[in-house]
């Protein structure tokens, strides 16, 4: 029975590349002369760090720069809230999201259900597999996925016949 998956994923390495890219573009920047801005990466937590909260949105910026031309989607990023450490020193934890949240996931096997598609939508850890007899029908399934979940990047894979 042809199926696939629906998952929302990064590229680990990709994203170590960016935080890498943005340090040293950080550090050779003449507005960043003297400061302490900086990312750091703890698995798919980023730190970043900076002098105040302007610096902060620049490093921000050069960050989600470097991670858009890597091809990691930055809808995957889930900033946290500002911190003052000491002085006017703040830093920014921020999330790369991986995997469909459980609500999210029954939202699009509702969608696929109530769209009365001949397949079978079922919910698969932090995935969503879809299951049909036509491959025609599988892909109607990825564009009306496609066209309707704007706010999760979600990549398709495992297309099997």
């Amino acid at each position: 029975m042809p199926s696939f998956d629906i998952v929302s994923q990064v590229d680990r390495q990709e994203v170590k590349n960016a935080v890498d890219q943005t340090n040293k573009e950080v550090q050779n920047r003449f507005d960043f002369k003297g400061s302490d801005a900086r990312v750091e990466q703890n698995e798919l937590v980023l730190t970043v760090f900076a002098d105040d909260e302007f610096k902060l949105g620049q490093v921000m910026d050069v960050l989600r720069g470097r991670l858009a031309k890597r091809n990691v989607d930055t809808r995957s990023l889930e900033p946290g809230t500002i911190e003052k450490i000491s002085g006017d020193k703040v830093k920014r934890a921020v999330t790369v999201k991986v995997g469909i949240p459980q609500e999210k996931a029954k939202q699009i096997q509702k969608l696929v259900k109530d769209a009365k598609l001949k397949v079978a939508p079922s919910i698969q850890g932090d995935a969503v597999r879809i299951s049909g007899a036509k491959k025609d029908d599988l892909q109607a399934a990825i564009q009306l996925v496609r066209k309707s979940v704007s706010d999760l990047p979600l990549q398709f894979i495992n297309f099997r016949d």
